[in-house]
This record gives structure tokens, C-alpha cells and sequence, in this order.
């Protein structure tokens, strides 16, 4: 059987902004099951060409009958050889069962993208990336989704094969607990971005749990590319030292964003653009499933990678992702310039205080070794360390990232009054009212130098001790600095450029009291 773009053309639009192919059946009297070591089974291959501008999805739709206990699929495509200048073929997949291909999801089954060339889904048991569940007779949907195509087009093979048989009962999934017992208020280390085996990662959960342990973490939050089946996969991996947080990573072709501690087992879906105008849809879901809305990576390079959709929905920004780069120099630059804009614009009823604005976040991204767990780190305080509790410090602002557990900060500033307010905290006082603001740094490298920044752009520059340690203090005004943060930075490796980072902290806030001149 041969369905394809080319050779057949497309056969409908559906709701997620894809198209659908022709059908594939299993209803024709020569496709009695066959026999072989897997047991009665039927295959079907299909074969076809997606052209240059194809659609973000192409749905292959699938006839289960009555009986089938698992469903597989394998599939290839060619990746010939394109010009300078020119992308190479890409081809992610993913499942929809018999409730459909709608968006929302109701149907989803899994996703694997383009990490892996075959997967399967029974009652029982599913390919990381897939969801476990029983499969009943309908249509079902292989999701085929060119993420690039080459000028000639993109040549692909699906094959289809439904091995019948008994089913045995779908496992209750065990998802982590919602707190660590004995665990009160404190500054708590986490990686709120890692991939597994679930989706492009080459760990398994256990051996994320036991890097997270011997980065010194005290959470960690299950991201994986468009797919939950992670959540039920960390069973045994926790304890009162290690919080497991279950999310997603929803990867549209206009940027990443982190889902942060959502529910377990809700799947938040990816398929549209920014264009669309549905991503507020799917940040208020992150929401009500207890989550925040972290947009990842938000400069980086890679094709789809880049955030399109604007931080108005957003709870945090991920200003730092593993290895500092120029894309996280360019993703810190415009978070500094909106925290700029939030002290210009108050906000609001009589508050004289910023605006609304966006912590940072820093995480490690890590997906394989040699990539790091816990490089960069945020570090929050918290009441406990707890799902509740990390979240609404993270939302805050009260916290700072860091390269290692090695490296420990404290930040804040103090008025002649004795008033003192933390990081992601608001210290009011008279405009032309002196205040002091003290760093204090334990665990840099030797060659660290120490950045003061506020609205008007760094304002004090020193250099560490060759210990790694020290401390830093600087005397402002309200009227002179709007808010205060902290960089520890290495040296730069091309002289004239900044440095990477060592650490970063939030803001502290520094407010005019109504009245005051200024």
C-alpha cells in the first residue's frame, strides 16, 4: 500500500493543524492474523513522500478491529545529502488512540519525536514515551511530523503490526509524593529540566535520580519532549532528600516551554504556533494542574527552538540552560530589560512597587552524558520542601541560580531602620534614604569576579578572593537604583566578553515610600 502527498494527495484537515492520509485497513478477508513466534498478527507498510511545506502533522489513520493486544509501529525515511544552506530531512511520530487526534489530547498515547525508529502499546506495558492502556477497536492515528524537509521531499515507511491475543490488566500508575517528610524551611537546590529515556535523553529515571543525589540536589522536575509516561516511572527513586516534581516539556515549532510541577498524568499539548493564538489556552491548563509556565531556552538556536509566543503567560524564564552561552547572554539581557520595565510601570491600586515581573531560572537541560545534573541549578527558599512550597518560592523570585552546590549565596538589603528584604524582596524607604546591600559568596572558583547590576545597568565590579569566598557591600538609594542583583561571573575566555556565570540572583526591590522626593 502506497499513501503519500505526492503520489495521492491528502485527504482532510483536522483540528491540529495537520492533514490526514488515507486509511489503513485490516478488514480484507486475505489479512487473517498470521502466525509466528509473537503469535497471530497483521502488518501493513505504507509508503509515501512528504513534500517541501508540508504540514506541522500528517495524520495516518489505522483500523483496529476487535482483539488486538498490542499495537506496534516502526517507520524509516531518507536523509539525503542537501546543499549548503539547505535543512536535511526530519521526521518525529507520535500516537493518537481511538478518542482522536483533537487538541487537548483526549486521545494522545505517546510521543517519541524523533528519538527512537519503532515503538509499541499494550495494556500492560508501552516504549518509554508511551502510555500503557488497553487497545480498543477504532481508528487510531500515527502522528508523523516533518520537523524539516529537504527540497526534494521526505520518502517514508510506516509499518503497521497488530498482534492479537489476551490482554492482561493495565498497572496502577505509582506517581511520587507530593512532600519530603522533615524537610522545613530552607534553601532547596533543583533541575527543573532533565531528559530520560522517555523522550531524547539517555538515562533512565534511576540513574537522573542518582546523578540529582550526587549533584547535591533536593528536587527535580520530570520534563520530558510532549509526552507524560515518565511520570509513573520514578517509583522507589524518591525520598525525604529528593523531591520528584512531574511536568512536561511542550515543544511546538515556535519554542520550548517548561510545564513545572503539574498534577501527575496531565498531559499538556504542543501542537500549534504561535500564529494559532492558543498557547494562553495551555498555560491557564499548566495552571490549574498546579504548575508554572517556564519558557526554556527562550534564544536558543535550534530550528523551533526559539520562544515566539511572548512571556505576558509566563511564570518564570529560564534565563540560564546548561552550559552558559551567548544565547542565555542574549536570554539574560531581555529579562534584565523587562525587569527595567516592571519598576517603570507600578503596579497599580496605590503601590508604588514594580509591576508585575519574571523570576529567572537556571537548569541543566541535560540529557546524556557529558551533560551535567544541577548545571546551572536554582536554588529556592522554601517553607518545605515540598510541590506546594518549591513552586510558590520559584514563583516569587526567592531564589538564585548557581553552577553547583558547591557555591552558596546570600543576598539582600538593609535600611538605616534595620528593615531587610531578601531576594525576589521589596525594601521601602525614603528615595534619598541610604541603603546597604550585601552579597555574600562561599565556593566560587579562584578567578570570580563579583557584578552588582541595577535598572541603570552594572554599577559595581570586584573581583573575589582567590578563596572563592567573600563578601561584598554597596551603599545605593531608592532614588539611584529601582533594584538590585547579583552576578558572580568566571573570567572571560575571549577578552572583552563577559565572563560565563558562576551564580545569579533575583532581584531585590527597592521601593520609594509614597510621599518621599524622587
Amino acid at each position: 500500500m502506497n499513501t503519500g502527498m505526492k503520489r495521492r494527495g491528502l485527504l482532510a484537515a483536522t483540528a491540529a493543524t495537520g492533514l490526514t492520509l488515507a486509511t489503513v485497513s485490516f478488514a480484507r478477508a486475505e489479512d487473517r492474523p498470521g502466525s509466528g513466534p509473537d503469535g497471530p498478527h497483521r502488518t501493513r507498510t505504507v509508503r509515501g513522500t512528504l513534500p517541501a511545506g508540508a504540514p506541522d502533522y500528517v495524520y495516518l489513520p489505522v483500523e483496529v478491529p476487535d482483539g488486538v493486544a498490542e499495537f506496534a509501529v516502526s517507520y524509516t525515511y531518507d536523509k539525503p545529502p542537501v546543499p549548503p544552506g539547505f535543512q536535511g530531512n526530519a521526521l518525529d511520530i507520535g500516537l493518537f488512540d481511538e478518542r482522536g487526534t483533537e487538541l487537548g489530547g483526549r486521545g494522545f498515547r505517546g510521543w517519541s519525536g524523533g528519538a527512537r525508529t519503532s515503538f509499541s502499546v499494550r495494556s500492560d506495558s508501552a516504549t518509554p514515551g508511551y502510555l500503557p492502556g488497553p487497545v480498543r477497536p477504532g481508528v487510531w492515528h500515527i502522528a508523523l511530523a516533518p520537523y524539516t524537509v529537504a527540497p526534494e521531499g521526505l520518502p517514508y515507511e510506516v509499518t503497521v503490526t497488530l498482534r492479537f491475543g489476551p490482554t492482561a490488566p493495565a498497572p496502577a500508575p505509582v506517581h511520587p509524593p507530593e512532600r519530603a517528610k522533615g524537610r522545613g524551611r530552607a534553601w532547596y537546590r533543583g533541575d527543573c529540566h532533565l531528559h530520560s529515556t522517555h523522550s531524547d535523553g539517555r538515562r533512565t529515571p534511576a540513574e537522573i535520580a542518582a546523578a540529582a543525589r550526587a549533584a547535591g540536589l533536593d528536587f527535580i522536575n520530570s520534563s520530558e519532549h510532549n509526552t507524560t509516561s515518565a511520570h509513573a516511572a520514578w517509583e522507589g527513586l524518591w525520598g525525604d532528600d529528593l523531591l520528584i516534581l512531574t511536568g512536561e516539556e511542550i515543544t511546538t515549532r515556535n519554542g520550548h516551554v517548561l510545564a513545572v510541577g503539574t498534577d501527575p498524568g496531565v498531559f499538556v499539548d504542543w501542537r500549534y504556533r504561535a500564529r494559532d493564538h492558543r498557547f494562553g489556552r495551555y498555560a491557564r491548563q499548566v495552571r490549574r494542574a498546579g504548575g508554572l509556565v517556564v519558557p526554556a531556552h527562550p534564544h536558543a538556536t535550534c530550528i523551533g527552538c526559539n520562544w515566539k509566543f511572548g512571556l505576558a503567560d509566563a511564570d518564570a524564564v529560564e534565563v540560564w540552560n546548561g552550559p552558559w552561552t551567548p544565547d542565555d547572554e542574549i536570554a539574560l539581557a531581555e529579562w534584565d530589560n523587562a525587569l527595567v520595565a516592571a519598576v517603570r510601570n507600578p503596579g497599580g491600586d496605590g503601590d508604588d512597587g514594580p509591576g508585575r515581573w519574571l523570576p529567572a531560572v537556571g537548569n541543566s537541560d541535560a540529557h546524556r552524558e557529558p551533560d551535567r545534573v544541577g548545571h546551572p541549578q536554582t536554588v529556592v527558599l522554601a517553607d518545605a520542601l515540598s510541590r506546594q512550597d518549591v513552586l510558590a518560592g520559584i514563583r516569587a523570585g526567592r531564589s538564585y541560580l548557581a553552577e553547583s552546590a558547591a557555591l552558596s549565596l546570600s543576598f539582600g538589603a538593609t535600611d538605616g531602620r534595620g528593615r531587610h528584604a531578601g531576594i525576589g524582596g521589596r525594601l521601602r524607604a525614603a528615595a534619598d534614604a541610604p541603603v546597604t546591600v550585601r552579597l555574600e559568596v562561599t565556593g566560587a572558583a579562584a578567578d570570580c569576579t563579583v557584578r552588582l547590576v541595577t535598572d541603570q545597568g552594572p554599577l559595581l565590579t570586584t573581583p573575589l578572593p582567590a578563596s572563592g569566598a567573600g563578601v561584598v557591600e554597596w551603599r545605593t538609594t531608592p532614588a539611584h537604583a529601582a533594584y538590585v542583583r547579583a552576578e558572580v561571573r568566571h573570567a572571560p575566555a575571549v577578552p572583552g566578553l563577559p565572563g560565563a556565570f558562576a551564580a545569579l540572583t533575583n532581584p531585590v526591590f527597592l521601593d520609594a515610600e509614597a510621599g518621599t522626593d524622587g
